[in-house]
Protein backbone atom coordinates (compact mmCIF):
# COMPACT_ATOMS: atom_id res chain seq x y z
CA UNK A 1 0.00 0.00 0.00
CA UNK A 2 1.46 3.55 -0.92
CA UNK A 3 1.79 6.22 1.69
CA UNK A 4 1.76 9.36 -0.94
CA UNK A 5 1.16 12.58 1.77
CA UNK A 6 -0.27 15.33 0.23
CA UNK A 7 3.25 17.25 -0.75
CA UNK A 8 4.18 13.75 -2.75
CA UNK A 9 1.27 14.46 -4.70
CA UNK A 10 2.23 16.44 -8.67
CA UNK A 11 1.00 16.72 -11.55
CA UNK A 12 1.44 14.30 -13.80
CA UNK A 13 1.72 11.08 -11.22
CA UNK A 14 0.60 7.73 -12.37
CA UNK A 15 -0.40 4.30 -11.07
CA UNK A 16 -2.02 1.44 -11.93
CA UNK A 17 -2.51 -2.01 -11.50
CA UNK A 18 -4.66 -5.32 -13.14
CA UNK A 19 -7.81 -7.09 -12.01
CA UNK A 20 -9.25 -10.40 -12.92
CA UNK A 21 -12.74 -10.53 -12.85
CA UNK A 22 -14.29 -14.17 -12.16
CA UNK A 23 -17.56 -15.38 -12.06
CA UNK A 24 -17.33 -15.44 -8.24
CA UNK A 25 -16.93 -12.10 -8.32
CA UNK A 26 -20.14 -11.03 -10.44
CA UNK A 27 -21.85 -13.87 -8.14
CA UNK A 28 -21.08 -12.03 -5.26
CA UNK A 29 -21.80 -8.36 -6.50
CA UNK A 30 -25.52 -9.84 -7.63
CA UNK A 31 -26.04 -11.19 -3.54
CA UNK A 32 -24.36 -8.28 -2.30
CA UNK A 33 -26.41 -5.77 -4.44
CA UNK A 34 -29.66 -7.07 -5.09
CA UNK A 35 -28.67 -6.67 -8.60
CA UNK A 36 -30.64 -9.16 -10.50
CA UNK A 37 -31.11 -7.66 -13.95
CA UNK A 38 -31.05 -11.10 -16.21
CA UNK A 39 -28.23 -8.80 -18.95
CA UNK A 40 -25.61 -9.93 -15.84
CA UNK A 41 -26.81 -13.20 -14.43
CA UNK A 42 -28.62 -15.38 -17.37
CA UNK A 43 -26.33 -16.06 -21.01
CA UNK A 44 -29.65 -16.54 -22.81
CA UNK A 45 -30.98 -13.42 -21.82
CA UNK A 46 -28.12 -11.32 -22.81
CA UNK A 47 -27.22 -13.19 -26.02
CA UNK A 48 -31.17 -12.12 -26.96
CA UNK A 49 -30.05 -8.58 -26.77
CA UNK A 50 -26.95 -8.94 -28.87
CA UNK A 51 -24.35 -9.40 -26.40
CA UNK A 52 -21.85 -12.12 -26.68
CA UNK A 53 -22.00 -13.33 -23.12
CA UNK A 54 -23.08 -12.10 -19.62
CA UNK A 55 -22.42 -8.46 -19.26
CA UNK A 56 -20.09 -7.75 -15.92
CA UNK A 57 -21.91 -5.09 -13.67
CA UNK A 58 -20.39 -1.52 -14.58
CA UNK A 59 -20.00 -1.04 -11.09
CA UNK A 60 -18.42 -3.90 -9.90
CA UNK A 61 -15.69 -3.03 -12.68
CA UNK A 62 -15.53 0.66 -11.37
CA UNK A 63 -15.70 -0.60 -7.88
CA UNK A 64 -11.92 -1.14 -7.88
CA UNK A 65 -11.27 3.04 -8.39
CA UNK A 66 -11.58 2.41 -4.73
CA UNK A 67 -8.45 0.30 -4.68
CA UNK A 68 -6.75 2.83 -7.40
CA UNK A 69 -7.40 5.91 -4.39
CA UNK A 70 -7.00 3.40 -1.28
CA UNK A 71 -4.31 1.56 -2.35
CA UNK A 72 -2.69 3.28 -4.91
CA UNK A 73 -2.95 6.60 -5.28
CA UNK A 74 -2.64 8.35 -2.70
CA UNK A 75 -3.26 5.37 -0.86
CA UNK A 76 -2.91 4.87 2.87
CA UNK A 77 -4.38 8.69 3.60
CA UNK A 78 -6.90 8.33 0.85
CA UNK A 79 -10.81 9.93 1.54
CA UNK A 80 -12.70 9.94 -2.08
CA UNK A 81 -14.71 13.11 -2.47
CA UNK A 82 -16.23 12.30 -5.82
CA UNK A 83 -16.45 9.68 -8.42
CA UNK A 84 -17.57 10.70 -12.32
CA UNK A 85 -17.47 7.60 -14.36
CA UNK A 86 -18.49 7.17 -17.98
CA UNK A 87 -19.09 3.56 -19.37
CA UNK A 88 -17.68 3.37 -23.27
CA UNK A 89 -17.90 -0.95 -23.73
CA UNK A 90 -19.56 -3.45 -22.03
CA UNK A 91 -17.23 -5.84 -19.96
CA UNK A 92 -17.19 -9.61 -20.27
CA UNK A 93 -15.36 -11.96 -17.75
CA UNK A 94 -13.27 -13.00 -21.18
CA UNK A 95 -11.82 -9.14 -21.06
CA UNK A 96 -9.68 -9.83 -18.13
CA UNK A 97 -7.38 -8.89 -17.08
CA UNK A 98 -8.41 -5.18 -16.75
CA UNK A 99 -6.11 -2.25 -16.26
CA UNK A 100 -6.91 0.72 -13.82
CA UNK A 101 -5.04 2.75 -14.79
CA UNK A 102 -4.86 6.84 -12.61
CA UNK A 103 -3.12 9.83 -13.15
CA UNK A 104 -3.09 13.36 -11.29
CA UNK A 105 -4.26 16.06 -13.25
CA UNK A 106 -5.22 19.37 -10.90
CA UNK A 107 -3.81 20.00 -7.25
CA UNK A 108 -6.07 22.14 -4.69
CA UNK A 109 -3.73 23.28 -1.99
CA UNK A 110 -6.33 25.19 0.02
CA UNK A 111 -8.78 21.85 0.58
CA UNK A 112 -5.53 19.14 0.07
CA UNK A 113 -7.85 17.42 -2.99
CA UNK A 114 -6.27 16.76 -6.38
CA UNK A 115 -8.13 15.36 -9.13
CA UNK A 116 -6.83 12.08 -10.80
CA UNK A 117 -8.16 11.35 -14.34
CA UNK A 118 -8.89 7.24 -14.46
CA UNK A 119 -9.08 4.59 -17.46
CA UNK A 120 -9.98 1.00 -17.21
CA UNK A 121 -8.77 -0.95 -20.20
CA UNK A 122 -9.56 -4.20 -20.96
CA UNK A 123 -6.78 -6.99 -22.57
CA UNK A 124 -7.32 -6.04 -25.85
CA UNK A 125 -6.59 -2.24 -25.39
CA UNK A 126 -9.88 -0.80 -25.21
CA UNK A 127 -10.87 1.71 -23.26
CA UNK A 128 -13.95 0.47 -21.58
CA UNK A 129 -14.82 3.17 -18.69
CA UNK A 130 -13.41 6.94 -18.23
CA UNK A 131 -13.41 9.54 -15.83
CA UNK A 132 -12.11 11.72 -13.09
CA UNK A 133 -12.38 11.32 -9.28
CA UNK A 134 -11.48 14.04 -6.44
CA UNK A 135 -9.58 12.61 -3.93
CA UNK A 136 -8.48 14.32 -0.49
CA UNK A 137 -5.92 13.11 1.46
CA UNK A 138 -6.27 12.93 5.40
CA UNK A 139 -3.89 14.15 8.19
CA UNK A 140 -1.19 11.69 8.21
Amino acid sequence: MNEYKFEDIKIGLEESFKVNITEDMVKNFCEITGDINPLHNDIKYAKSKGYDDKVVYGMLTSSFLSTLAGVYLPGKYSLIHSVEILFKKPVFIKDSPLTIKGKVIEINEIFKQFTIRFEIVNNKEQKVSRGTMKVGILNE
